[in-house]
């Protein structure tokens, strides 16, 4: 069953549409946003007008490797759209925990949110659970006795390398990426100056 978030429509197909629609917007709109500046006034994903300018050459890089696709905030949502519509974005928002886990500074937030991670990811029947083998459950269960930033190491890193063994190639494949990857190619070809003045003949 798919769980619902406020960002998406109620189905998981119409999820993926819908960020399919809006990114294609997106794609037309910078065409155009030098002309019309209407190019930050579709701020998806990023307020900063440089990212909104260079967003054609982000999709493109998205298949040039999965450290690529991780490290763009369009990109994991492009992705995490994409895991939705085969109702498996369990292991994204795992692993996107982890990272965010990483960063607390504070040994009781940090233990108490490894718990809650462990709760919602990792334990048997959890609503969210990952696969991963039974010895690395066992060794994450192990680690939230002294609860540290790599407690979820071995996890965070079955998780990962299932994501881009498995559906990476998949979403890469998907016509939803595939019709982004056009638009994008298309977008770049354009001219990147869109001054008005005629060209001027010697």
């Amino acid at each position: 069953m798919c769980r619902t978030l406020a960002a998406f429509p109620t189905t998981c197909l119409e999820r993926a549409k819908e960020f399919k629609t809006r990114l294609g917007i997106f794609l037309h709109k910078s065409e155009l946003g030098c002309d019309t500046g209407s190019t930050g006034k579709f701020e998806w994903g990023s307020k900063h007008s440089k990212e909104n300018r260079n967003f054609s050459e982000d999709v493109l890089g998205w298949r040039e490797s999965f450290d690529l696709l991780l490290s763009s905030k369009n990109g994991v949502a492009a992705f995490h759209a994409f895991l939705k519509t085969e109702f498996s974005e369990e292991n994204l928002e795992f692993w996107l925990a982890c990272e965010e886990f990483k960063k607390i500074q504070s040994a009781t937030k940090l233990a108490s949110r490894a718990h809650r991670i462990f709760e919602e990811f990792i334990c048997s029947e959890a609503p969210k659970e990952v696969n991963i083998d039974h010895e690395t459950r066992e060794l994450t269960r192990m680690n939230l006795q002294t609860a540290t930033a790599t407690c979820f190491d071995a996890a965070q890193g079955k998780t990962r390398t299932l994501m881009e063994k498995d559906s990476y190639p998949r979403f890469l494949k998907s016509p939803i990426y595939r019709d982004l990857a056009a638009q994008a190619s298309a977008t770049s070809a354009t001219p990147s100056s869109c001054s008005l003045a005629k060209p001027s003949h010697t």
